[in-house]
């Protein structure tokens, strides 16, 4: 009858309707967990979103083609070198110890080595011994933590990772911009596992670094939270780039002090790519230097993307030394080398191929200098900014 068919009607929208309402809430909250936990199908998602970003970045990657690369690079020889590494070294640090060491040890500045004038800093970091691991970490006798304080109460966190067995080689693993350095969990196993030590660290304000309030004239006070901000720290006597430099120049100098390791090598992610160019072109105890996505001289940033943040553009630092000269610089040196790894179809940066422009550039140069080594590896196993296990085992093969 008509009146029962009403009534079906009305039974099944009672039960239909609150039954598509839990659907739906349940859909929502298991998207939710898909983004915050990252669980099934995150990886997949996450690849489709990459591979349209691939497309883009691809297409979009028109650089600025340069006729005569050679006459950037404005090094001819060892006294250029050493002249370029004195003058970051004055850039990062004002002078300060650098140029009180010359005073007492030396008649001639120019023959300072950057070696030579960053040991004998005499600061060292306040260290923690044997931490506890609550990352289950294999091939682990302990970890010590390491901490630097600098300037405006900024510091920095570094872990000090040393494995069962030594095999007396440093890996300083800088992990950039992406929060904590144990994200890169997977980095710091793979070297324990071939009896590495490694010091894993960040950039500034970083992961378990802090972010201090700081009263700067004018302004008033404010919390550091970017790189950035930075830029406002600027005075006469003080450079806030040497926050990037002087937790590495530090804690190697504790290590050196502690330890008998016979090689030292650096592997950055990003903003930690970054730093294994600028650091390892200042410091040359760095034998091995590896920047994976770290940077690309400035003809070739066409993306918005590409141009990084305060450290990656401060023009004070670059008219000093640009960026062929920096991995120049990288390379120099018996037995040195500097590897720039990109990933091929990168979503946050420095993808594509331009870097097909200035490799074999950089390698004559060193020819003619007559030693270090440069190359350029491409990795074209995935579509993400990571260091990927193609990478890593890359980067075991090329530790002298």
């Amino acid at each position: 009858s008509a009146a029962s068919d009403v009534y079906k009607r009305q039974v099944r929208n009672q039960i239909l309707i609150p039954s598509l309402i839990v659907l739906m809430g349940i859909i929502f909250i298991y998207g939710l967990s898909v983004g915050v936990y990252k669980i099934f199908p995150y990886e997949l998602l996450d690849s489709s979103l990459d591979a349209i970003k691939e497309g883009k970045t691809i297409e979009n990657n028109e650089f600025i083609i340069q006729s005569d690369l050679d006459s950037l690079i404005k090094i001819d020889d060892e006294l250029d070198i050493i002249q370029k590494r004195n003058d970051l070294i004055e850039f990062f640090w004002n002078g300060g110890w650098n140029l009180e060491y010359q005073k007492m040890y030396l008649h001639d500045s120019v023959t300072l080595s950057s070696l030579h004038s960053l040991q004998y800093s005499k600061e060292l970091p306040e260290v923690q011994h044997d931490i506890p691991d609550y990352n289950n970490f294999q091939n682990l006798k302990r970890i010590d933590k390491l901490t630097v304080e600098m300037e405006y109460e900024v510091n920095s966190i570094s872990y000090l990772f040393i494995p069962e067995q030594s095999n007396q080689k440093l890996i300083l693993y800088h992990h950039g911009h992406d929060e904590d350095f144990l994200l890169g969990k997977n980095t710091i196993q793979f070297f324990l596992d071939k009896n590495f030590t490694v010091l894993a660290m960040t950039m500034p304000l970083m992961g378990m670094n802090n972010q201090p309030v700081v009263e700067i004239d004018g302004l008033g006070e404010m919390k550091l939270i970017s790189h950035n901000q930075f830029q406002l720290l600027e005075a006469n006597n003080f450079n806030p780039m040497k926050l990037f430099l002087d937790p590495i120049e530090i804690n190697l100098n504790f290590v050196e002090k502690e330890y008998d390791f016979n090689r030292y090598s650096i592997v950055g992610l990003s903003g930690g790519g970054w730093t294994a160019v600028v650091y390892s072109a200042v410091d040359d105890r760095i034998s091995d230097s590896f920047s994976v996505a770290g940077s690309m001289p400035f003809y070739l940033r066409v993306s918005e993307r590409d141009m990084g943040d305060y450290e990656q553009s401060n023009i004070d630092l670059y008219k000093i030394t640009n960026y062929l000269e920096l991995y120049v610089l990288s390379a120099y040196g018996n037995d040195r080398k500097h590897i720039q790894i990109f990933n091929k179809n990168d979503p946050c940066c420095y993808s594509g191929n331009g870097y097909e422009s200035y490799e074999s550039v950089i390698q004559d140069k060193l020819l003619q200098l007559g030693e270090g080594n440069f190359q350029i590896f491409i990795d074209d196993t995935h579509n993400q900014h990571k260091i990927s296990n193609t990478v890593l085992e890359y980067i075991a093969k090329n530790i002298g």
